[in-house]
This record gives C-alpha cells, structure tokens and sequence, in this order.
C-alpha cells in the first residue's frame, strides 16, 4: 500500500451525486496532516483561536467540508 492509499483509507469522504461534491471529515485531515492524539480537541482549540482572531475561515468550516 502507497503513502497515498493509506492517507485516503484514513479520511472518511461522502460523494453527493445531487450536488456533485465530495464531503469530507475536517477531524480526519487535522489527524492525518498534525499527527495529534485527540484531533478533535485540535479542531476545537483550532476554531477557537480563528474565531478569536476574526477568522471568516472559522464560519465557513465545520466538521464535515465539500471539495
């Protein structure tokens, strides 16, 4: 198996054939690309320092993301 393969097995992703996008898990990405052991306190504490900054990426993200 490729680093590739391995990356896309961790990542959980939905296809929504209505809309034609591809929905894609934010806690599965900041665990893949910080290597944290609780990626989801990271997202929190992640948002949390966006919003305090005046962050407009901080409204636009959530947990589940389309691509």
């Amino acid at each position: 198996m490729t680093k590739k393969d391995a990356i896309k097995k961790k990542i959980r992703a939905v296809w929504d054939d209505k809309k034609e996008e591809c929905f894609f898990s934010i806690v599965d990405v900041v665990a893949v690309l910080t290597d944290s052991d609780n990626p989801r306190r990271y997202w929190s504490d992640l948002k949390r320092k966006l919003s305090k900054e005046g962050s407009q990426l901080y409204d636009f993200f959530g947990q589940l993301n389309s691509y």
